[in-house]
C-alpha cells in the first residue's frame, strides 16, 4: 500500500504518518521543506515522542520524501501508484496543491486505471476534502477527467484531533505529540470502500463529530490563547493555571457544549466529561504550547463558519447563552502579535477603520445585535 501525503510538518509526521505506518502503508511525504525531505530520503524513518508521564517513543519507517517544488512530476507519478492521498498542510495551502492532484488524476485517467482511491484532507476546517475537490476540479484540463474523478476518486470529509505544539529538536524529523488522537472519516464520499484503516473511525454522519471537535478543541484552544495573551501569559499550560483564564475557558466550552447538546443530542454528562478531558489536554506541561502558535491567524479564526462566530450565531438563534464567547472574540480582536501577518493586518485595520466596519467585514455577520455585542466587547479589551 502506498499513501501520498501532502505536508511533512509536525502534524503530518506526528499524526497521519503514524496511523498510516501502523496500517503498513508506505508513505510518500510531499513538501517544499528541502531539509525535511532530504532527511526522510536519507533515513527512511523517524521517531515520535508521546508527551506523557511515561515517555513513549514510536518509530515510523517505510517513508520517503518528494519535494514538489523541485520534482512535481514525481508527485504526479506517485499519485498514479497511490492507494490513498492525504493532506495535513493547512486550509490556505490546499488550493496550491490542487493542480498536482489534478495532474495525478488526469494521468490515472489517461492510463485507464479503474482502481478507486480517496483523497482526504485532514485539516482544521469543516468540509476540507469537499473544498479540495472543488479546487482540483478547476484544474482538470480534459473534459472527461471530471467524469473520471466522479467515478473513481473519492473526497470524503474528515475530522482530526491531536495536539502537536511548536517544538525544536536536534533531530529535524523527531516530533513530540500528545498521547490522545482521533481521526474520523465520513463514509459518504468514500470510493475505495475496501480500504478500512485501523485507528480510524468511519461514520455515516461526520458533522456532529466535526462540530464537537471544532467547537470544543479548536474553540477551547483559541479561547485559552486569547484570554491567556490578554492576561500576559506566554504558554497555554501557564495560562490555565490562572483561575480567571481557566474559568473563562470553561464558560466558553459550556456555551458551545449547550449548543452541541441542543443541536446533536449529545448526552450532557458525557459531553461534560469530554470538556474536562479537552482542558486537561491543554494543561499538559509536557506539551507547553506557545500562545503565539495557537493564537495566530486571528482573522481566519474569526470567520463566519469558524470556531467562534458559528457557535455564537447558532447558539443565539436557539436563545442560548453566548456572553463568554463574545467576550473572547473581543480579546481575539485585541490580540497583538507583531510576528503574525494576520494580527498585524487586524491591528492596522482597526486603527485606520471603524471597529464596526472591520468586525462586520471579518465575521460576515449581518445581525446588528450580535455585531453590537462584539464591538462593545472589543472596545472593552482593546
Amino acid at each position: 500500500m502506498l499513501t501520498v501525503h501532502f505536508g511533512a510538518g509536525n502534524i503530518g509526521r506526528g499524526f497521519i504518518g503514524e496511523v498510516l505506518n501502523k496500517n503498513e502503508s508506505k508513505v510518500a511525504f510531499v513538501d517544499v521543506n528541502s531539509a525535511i525531505i532530504d532527511a526522510l530520503n536519507d533515513r527512511k524513518e523517524y521517531t515520535i515522542e508521546e508527551a506523557a508521564e511515561q515517555e513513549i517513543e514510536v518509530k515510523v519507517d517505510n517513508v520517503y520524501g518528494i519535494n514538489n517544488q523541485v520534482d512535481p512530476e514525481k508527485v504526479v507519478d506517485a499519485i498514479v501508484d497511490a492507494d490513498l492521498v492525504t493532506t495535513a498542510i493547512g486550509p490556505k495551502i490546499l488550493p496550491f496543491i490542487a493542480p498536482l492532484i489534478a495532474q495525478g488524476i488526469e494521468k490515472r485517467n489517461e492510463l485507464g486505471l479503474t482502481t478507486s482511491i480517496d483523497v482526504i484532507a485532514c485539516e482544521n476546517m469543516i468540509g476540507g476534502s469537499s473544498f479540495l475537490k472543488e479546487e482540483v476540479l478547476k484544474h482538470l484540463k480534459e473534459s472527461d477527467s471530471a467524469a473520471y474523478l466522479e467515478e473513481f476518486i473519492g473526497f470524503p470529509d474528515a475530522a482530526v484531533d491531536r495536539i502537536v505544539p511548536m517544538q525544536t529538536h536536534d533531530d529535524i524529523l523527531r516530533v513530540t505529540v500528545e498521547p490522545y488522537k482521533e481521526w474520523v472519516i465520513s463514509k459518504d464520499g468514500l470510493k475505495n470502500t475496501d480500504l478500512v484503516l485501523k485507528g480510524i473511525h468511519y461514520v455515516d454522519d461526520l458533522e456532529p463529530y466535526i462540530e464537537r471537535k471544532l467547537f470544543t478543541v479548536n474553540t477551547g484552544h483559541a479561547t485559552t490563547a486569547y484570554n491567556g495573551a490578554y492576561a500576559g501569559y506566554k504558554t497555554i499550560d501557564e495560562a490555565l493555571k490562572d483561575e480567571v483564564v481557566y474559568t473563562e475557558v470553561k464558560s466558553v466550552l459550556e456555551e458551545t457544549g449547550a449548543l452541541l447538546i441542543s443541536k446533536w443530542g449529545f448526552d450532557k454528562d458525557v459531553h461534560s466529561e469530554y470538556i474536562s478531558k479537552i482542558i486537561s489536554r491543554f494543561e499538559n506541561v509536557k506539551l507547553s504550547d506557545d500562545i503565539t502558535r495557537v493564537g495566530r491567524t486571528p482573522i481566519r479564526k474569526l470567520g463566519y463558519d469558524e470556531r467562534f462566530i458559528r457557535p455564537i450565531r447558532e447558539a443565539d438563534e436557539r436563545g442560548l447563552k453566548i456572553d463568554s464567547l463574545v467576550s473572547t472574540v473581543g480579546k481575539a480582536l485585541a490580540y497583538d502579535d507583531i510576528n503574525d501577518e494576520e494580527s498585524v493586518e487586524l491591528r492596522l485595520r482597526l486603527k485606520e477603520e471603524s471597529a464596526d466596519k472591520v468586525i462586520k467585514d471579518i465575521t460576515k455577520l449581518t445581525d446588528e445585535k450580535l455585531l453590537k455585542k462584539i464591538t462593545e466587547a472589543y472596545n472593552t479589551f482593546k
